[in-house]
């Protein structure tokens, strides 16, 4: 990481300094690479520490960098991308299915979810907590709700709580016949229970993706998907792959 002469630039220094620094990412630094502490990282672009904190912050926002307590500042992976297309590879429980169930109960849905389901606002329906890590990190939680309907052979012996319980509904899911789904996506800021799964303050921005799932001219599932918005972006089609090129330096994000 070279050096550069800040004083003569007309943007803001801080935005010019995570411009520079971006850019090294891409050309001199490996993912989850330690970058050098602030001090050297000061005196190496001739800045104070509050202009290269601001720097720092800016790509942490931009899911360029991690802090880790105990560890210093690395490198992020690149950005997972999430699906937003049509597609009904990731009905719940299928083969391809990448997300971790963590527990299940039987309580009531709110109204709107109700309303997709078109169960009464007093009937209990399935609700499956899940996360969705990737190198390591979590970067999505999901909230499915299941109305009985959907799993009428589920046996509550055989799965009685928890996770087993969650596997249990997903397994039972793949006796239904996928026959579309309708999605949206929408900007949010983290609620107090999803901020925590996913190590973000409350508030933090983050991707709402609500999912319905079809079956037989019914809706069978309504997944609420939670996302991180530093980690994640939008993807269209089957593939969300883009390769990005600077110099003879080439960063894959996926």
């Amino acid at each position: 990481m070279g050096t550069t002469q800040l004083d003569t630039v007309p943007e803001p220094k801080y935005w010019h300094l995570k411009t520079v620094i971006g850019e090294a990412l891409d050309s001199d630094f490996a993912v989850g690479e330690i970058l050098p502490n602030e001090r050297e990282l000061a005196a190496r672009f001739g800045v104070a520490r509050a202009t290269l904190r601001q720097a720092l912050e800016q790509l942490e926002l931009e899911g360029r960098l991690q802090r880790r307590r105990g560890v210093g500042t690395t490198v992020a992976p690149p950005r997972m991308g999430v699906d937003v297309s049509a597609s009904l590879q990731d009905w719940p429980g299928s083969p391809t299915d990448a997300w971790q169930p963590v527990g299940c109960t039987t309580a009531l849905p709110p109204a709107a979810v109700a309303r997709a389901l078109d169960t009464d606002t007093d009937e209990d329906v399935h609700t499956l907590r899940r996360m969705l890590v990737t190198h390591g990190q979590p970067v999505a939680a999901e909230l499915l709700y299941v109305p009985s309907s959907s799993v009428p052979e589920l046996s509550a012996i055989d799965a009685p709580a928890g996770a087993a319980r969650a596997r249990a509904v997903l397994r039972e899911l793949q006796r239904l016949a996928p026959a579309g789904l309708d999605r949206a996506v929408e900007l949010g800021s983290a609620r107090a229970d999803d901020a925590k799964e996913l190590d973000r303050l409350p508030g933090a921005p983050v991707l709402v993706v609500t999912t319905r799932y079809l079956t037989e001219g019914r809706t069978a599932v309504v997944s609420v998907a939670t996302y991180r918005a530093d980690t994640c972006r939008l993807t269209f089609g089957a593939s969300g792959d883009l390769e990005i090129r600077h110099d003879t330096a080439q960063r894959r994000a996926s």
